[in-house]
């Protein structure tokens, strides 16, 4: 009787220490859990904050590209504004320097005709 109370003394401390560790197994599986749980939202919350300052700075980008092309836009009319100014004073002068020089072309020519004319008679 002796050997059979040894033996169900001990497979009773044997079931307690069974279920003590299958408890302590199943609490740290669920601290393990918990754990990646925080983490995991915590990774998404810095994932949607990387997110957002990525589209706040492809926002800033293409402001400055608009902004960027409009001056580029603005100066390049002014420089043919000014472009077309100074080629229409330009041809203002080479006309009236043109016609200048037809003036006194026609003028010497006239001039030779009418040497030519008095050396004929």
């Amino acid at each position: 009787m002796k050997l059979k109370l040894s033996l169900a003394v001990l497979a009773l401390a044997a079931f307690a220490y069974g279920q003590d560790v299958g408890s302590d197994v199943k609490k740290t599986a669920e601290d393990t859990g918990h754990a990646t749980k925080r983490a995991a939202k915590k990774t998404g919350h810095a994932t949607a904050k990387a997110a957002d300052k990525t589209a706040d700075a492809a926002e800033d980008t293409g402001h400055a590209t608009k902004t960027a092309a409009k001056k580029t836009g603005h100066a390049t009319a002014k420089a043919a504004d000014k472009t077309e100014d100074a080629t229409e004073g330009a041809a203002k002068k080479t006309g009236h320097v043109v016609k200048k020089g037809a003036k006194k072309t026609a003028h010497g020519v006239k001039k030779g005709a009418e040497k030519t004319a008095d050396a004929v008679k």
